[in-house]
């Protein structure tokens, strides 16, 4: 196992800038629509309309899209290293997956629930205690609606959150996952109020939902590279999550990757 140091982490913990000048942006480039509607008619103001809406939809659903809110999606390295990331814990999973990962020497960042969090304080600690990052994952996880959350919702499950966090855990989360990857355009401004980094990804297998474990191992291995970062998931109701890691870990061990952690990088201006 490894961990990045502290100046390529900060190069790759990018905090979204101006979020209100996307929303900016976003507004004007609706007056431009209606401007083009008001000069030319229908025949190029619904194109104009239907492309912008279609673009901040696929910006929105779109997991490693980058033009709503910065988003890593991949460690920048030729050496074999993955990034491990599991979301949705803390849960039943959570103790058999650290023994897991202990035995094959791996480390990984768990992408946690508040909500969940506050109900087993033990299991957060023992993340930690093992050598393992943490990172936020909303409060309440809104599956169904995370994608269009408004501004003060969406502070609410971002912000209280690393409040809720920051308090079982004694760390301040320095990464953010969104809910099912989705990102609307007031996801930046929740990032840049609690200097937090989104963190997409490059691998996945779809273990989060009603799956056959080789087919998702065959996924995750299908995109597996130098740099990946994996999408994994805990506490699924299928109850495959530990044995998918486990088989994926022997195939890691088998091919030479190693798994890295970015190290967590002080606040910066």
């Amino acid at each position: 196992m490894a961990s990045w140091g502290m100046t390529r982490a900060r190069t790759l913990h990018r905090v979204p800038r101006r979020p209100g000048l996307i929303l900016g942006l976003l507004a004007l480039s609706q007056v431009a629509v209606v401007a083009l509607w008001w000069r030319w008619g229908w025949r190029i103001g619904l194109p104009a309309m239907l492309l912008t809406h279609l673009t901040v939809v696929w910006a929105t659903l779109y997991p490693r899209a980058t033009l709503l809110c910065p988003a890593l999606s991949r460690l920048p390295t030729a050496r074999r290293e993955v990034w491990l990331t599991i979301d949705d814990g803390p849960s039943a999973d959570t103790g058999p997956i650290l023994d897991l990962l202990e035995r094959h020497d791996a480390r990984a960042t768990f992408f946690l629930v508040g909500e969940r969090a506050v109900a087993q304080p033990e299991r957060v600690r023992d993340i930690l205690r093992r050598g393992h990052g943490i990172g936020n994952h909303s409060a309440s996880h809104p599956d169904t609606r995370f994608w269009r959350l408004g501004p003060a919702a969406m502070e609410d499950e971002i912000g209280r959150n690393q409040s809720l966090l920051t308090v079982v855990s004694g760390q301040t989360p320095r990464w953010f996952r969104s809910v099912v990857g989705m990102t609307n355009p007031f996801v930046g401004l929740s990032l840049k109020r609690h200097r937090l980094a989104r963190v997409a990804w490059s691998a996945r297998g779809f273990d989060g939902v009603d799956c056959d474990p080789d087919q998702v191992l065959a996924r995750l291995t299908r995109d597996i590279a130098p740099g990946a970062i994996v999408l994994l998931h805990e506490g699924a109701a299928h109850g495959h999550n530990v044995e998918i890691l486990a088989r994926l870990l022997e195939w890691l061990a088998r091919e030479g990757y190693a798994t890295v952690v970015p190290s967590e990088p002080a606040d910066s201006p």
